[in-house]
This record gives C-alpha cells, structure tokens and sequence, in this order.
C-alpha cells in the first residue's frame, strides 16, 4: 500500500550538512536557478529552509527504496498521506 511506503522525517533531526544535501539535490532536481537569490545555492537552501519551518516542504523517506528527499506539501498528499498520520503513530 502506498500510504505506508514513505515516513515523515522532521528535518530538525537530520545533521545540517545532510539536511543541506537533500535541499541541494532538490534545488538541482527542481532546476532552479542558484543565481536567482544572489547567494547562490546557499540563498536557495536559505529559502527551502524557511519552507520547511512553514510546513510547505518536509522530508520523506522511502521505505521501499530506502531513499530520503525532499517533497512539497502537494507531493506528500499525492501519496494520500496526510501530516497527522505520522503524528498519530
């Protein structure tokens, strides 16, 4: 079942060079332009970062890949899942 493929992850958990990796590869996934914000690819991971403060991004770990990225709220609900199922186990 899909809806038990992939966990939440809360980024505050992760190493920051890790959680500044995943944001990298979803900066360079996404095809942004690292020199949009001024600073580069720090100025994009600044931003995400601040995403992920808001709850519009969040970290999700594959289970059946066993990979771990980053996903907007949209992508997250595409898989049916919803924040509260995390919360609630």
């Amino acid at each position: 079942m899909i809806g038990d493929r992939f966990i939440e992850v809360p980024y505050r958990m992760l190493p920051p060079e890790t959680l500044d990796g995943l944001l990298e590869a979803f900066v360079t996934r996404q095809g942004y332009d690292t020199t949009d914000t001024g600073e580069g690819m720090r100025g994009w991971v600044g931003q995400l970062k601040g995403q992920l403060d808001r709850g519009e991004l969040l970290i999700a770990h594959d289970l059946e890949t066993e990979s771990t990225e980053v996903m907007t709220l949209a992508q997250w609900r595409a898989f049916g899942r919803d924040l509260a199922d995390d919360e609630e186990g």
